[in-house]
């Protein structure tokens, strides 16, 4: 813990962006330092996701390409998503075309792209909850997309955790 909260502001700045992009998060974990443990960093993170307004969700979707597409770049954060994403993208020709398809249909409908926490998920699971969400209604959807986004957060920031 001593090496996060030693952290120059500028890189935590950038190290918490990568793990999700929106400054709001990344500026309430910051301002707790310093941190006694590793639960208590994650607990915080955890809190300011669950804070987070649906603007901030907005602006932290906008980081993340859409499920089965290949992250560009060579940022940790582009990295990352490859590796989250490894199932989706290694797809077949027609998982390629189903996840396009839904991809579509729900961003014609919710507006943005189609979260999921897509770590240890095969292709199939993919499609299949992209598939089911696609009933909800705004409201319903928009919990599950910050808890999506809450979720992929922690994880990167577990991350960020080990390789201090």
């Amino acid at each position: 813990m001593e090496a996060f909260n030693r952290l120059p502001a500028e890189r935590l700045e950038g190290e918490l962006l990568a793990c999700l992009a929106a400054p709001s998060w990344g500026a309430g974990i910051a301002a707790k330092r310093p941190y006694p443990d590793r639960a208590a960093v994650l607990a915080a993170a955890d809190a300011e996701a669950r804070a987070l307004s649906w603007d901030d969700v907005l602006l932290g979707l906008s980081a993340h390409p859409r499920i089965g597409e290949r992250a560009a770049g060579e940022s940790t954060e582009a990295a990352w998503s490859r590796a989250e994403q490894s199932a989706a993208a290694s797809s077949d020709a027609a998982g390629k075309a189903a996840l396009a398809e839904a991809n579509q249909r729900y961003e014609e409908k919710f507006g943005h792209v189609f979260l999921i926490f897509a770590s240890g998920r095969s292709q199939d699971e993919i499609l299949r909850a992209a598939r089911e969400r696609l009933g909800n209604d705004e409201a319903t959807e928009r919990a599950i997309v910050a808890g999506e986004l809450r979720k992929i957060a922690l994880l990167r920031l577990e991350r960020v955790l080990d390789a201090l």
